[in-house]
C-alpha cells in the first residue's frame, strides 16, 4: 500500500471538519509548494543530483530552514537509493512520509497539554507583541471551557497599552473572568493575585498572559523569571506549560524569537498563529526539527474554533492534499 493511501486512510478516521481546517488553512503553502514540486517532477526524467538541488531550493523557499532542509535531503537521497526509485513522481510520497516521521520520531504520540488530573493547572503564555498572544489565550480559554474546564485568566502584560482591556474583551466574549491590576503594575503581583483567586475558587486552569517587549530583552527575561518564581512558589510543579506564541508569517524571524525565549525560559510547546496567512508554512518543520520543541497548536483562521491542536498527519495532508487525492484515483484505476 502506498504511503499516500495509508495517509488517506488515517485521515478518513479523523474529524472531517478538522481535516478541512488544515486543508484550507494550509492552502497558501500547499499551492506554492505543490506547484513547485509538480513542476520539478514534470521536468525531470530521473532522480539525480540536479533534481535534489532544485528540491532543496523549493524547501528553503517554503521556510523549512537550511538545517532541516539539509537533513531532509540527506534522508531522501538515502531512501531513494535504498528503494531504487527512478521516477521523480515517486519521490513525492517519500517526502510526505519523511515529514510525518520528522514530527513523530521523538514522541510515541503527539503531545497534548499537560493538564493536571487533580488540582490547579497553570499555563504561562510568552511571546513578542503582535504575534496574536492575547487572541490565542482567548481562543484556548474558550476551547478549554467547552471541554468542561473552569478557567481563569491573568492579565500579566501590564506594559503594552490596551493589553489588559484586550484580554478583558476576550474574557467577556468566552465567559471567563480576568484577574488584573492597573496598567504599569508589577506582573509578578498580578500573578500572585491570580494564583490566590484560582486556588480559592478551585478553578481547573489558570492561563497567564505576559509582556512581550523583546527590544528590552534583558528586562523582559528578568520579569519572566520573577513571574515563574512566584508561580513555582505558590503552586509547586507549576507552570505546567510554558507556551511560546509565534507568528508563522514572520518565517525565520519566528525561529529567532523561539531561540531567544528558549534560552530564557523552559518553553514546553509552540503555538504557531496565522498559518493560514502565509505560503511559508514550512517553518513548522524547522521549529520541530531544530528546537525539538513540540508544536502544540496552530492558528488556521480568525474564528475561535480555528485554533487547532497540532496533528502531524493532518498537517502533511494539508500540504499534499491534491497529491493524496490523485494517488487514490490512480490506485482505483490500477485496480
Amino acid at each position: 500500500m502506498s504511503f499516500f493511501k495509508k495517509l488517506k486512510e488515517k485521515i478518513s478516521q479523523k474529524t472531517d471538519a478538522v481535516t478541512e481546517k488544515f486543508k484550507d488553512g494550509l492552502s497558501k503553502t500547499r499551492n506554492s509548494f505543490s506547484e513547485k514540486v509538480n513542476d520539478l517532477v514534470s521536468r525531470y526524467r530521473k532522480v539525480d543530483e540536479e533534481f535534489f538541488e532544485e528540491l532543496e531550493e523549493i524547501l528553503i523557499s517554503a521556510d523549512v530552514g537550511v538545517t532541516t532542509v539539509m537533513d531532509l535531503i540527506d534522508v531522501l537521497k538515502t531512501e531513494v537509493k535504498k528503494r531504487n526509485i527512478q521516477d521523480p513522481k515517486d519521490v513525492q510520497a517519500v517526502i510526505s512520509e519523511k515529514l510525518v516521521e520528522l514530527f513523530t520520531e521523538d514522541d510515541e504520540k503527539v503531545e497534548g497539554l499537560n493538564i493536571q488530573p487533580d488540582g490547579l493547572t497553570v499555563i504561562l503564555f510568552v511571546g513578542v507583541n503582535g504575534v496574536g498572544k492575547t487572541t490565542t489565550i482567548g481562543k484556548l480559554a474558550s476551547k478549554l471551557k467547552n471541554d468542561g474546564k473552569s478557567v481563569l485568566l491573568a492579565a500579566g502584560d501590564t506594559f503594552r497599552a490596551g493589553a489588559i482591556e484586550q484580554l478583558e474583551v476576550w474574557g467577556e466574549r468566552v465567559g471567563v473572568e480576568v484577574i488584573k491590576q492597573s496598567e504599569g503594575s508589577d506582573p509578578a503581583a498580578v500573578m500572585f493575585d491570580a494564583l490566590q483567586a484560582a486556588k480559592a475558587r478551585k478553578v481547573d486552569i489558570l492561563i497567564c498572559d505576559t509582556a512581550g517587549r523583546l527590544q528590552n530583552k534583558v528586562n523582559l527575561m528578568k520579569e519572566l523569571e520573577k513571574v515563574k518564581r512566584v508561580i513555582e512558589r505558590e503552586v509547586p510543579g507549576a507552570p505546567h506549560e510554558v507556551l511560546l506564541v509565534l507568528d508563522a508569517t514572520t518565517g525565520q524571524n519566528a525561529m529567532s524569537q523561539a531561540k531567544q525565549f528558549s534560552e530564557a525560559t523552559n518553553v514546553t510547546g509552540i503555538v504557531l498563529t496565522k498559518l493560514d496567512g502565509t505560503a511559508k508554512g514550512g517553518i513548522v518543520l524547522a521549529i520541530r526539527n531544530e528546537l525539538k520543541t513540540p508544536v502544540k497548536f496552530v492558528g488556521l483562521g480568525e474564528k475561535t474554533e480555528d485554533l487547532q491542536e497540532f496533528d502531524p498527519e493532518q498537517f502533511v495532508y494539508g500540504l499534499f492534499a491534491e497529491m493524496v487525492e490523485s494517488s487514490e484515483i490512480e490506485d482505483q484505476e490500477e485496480a
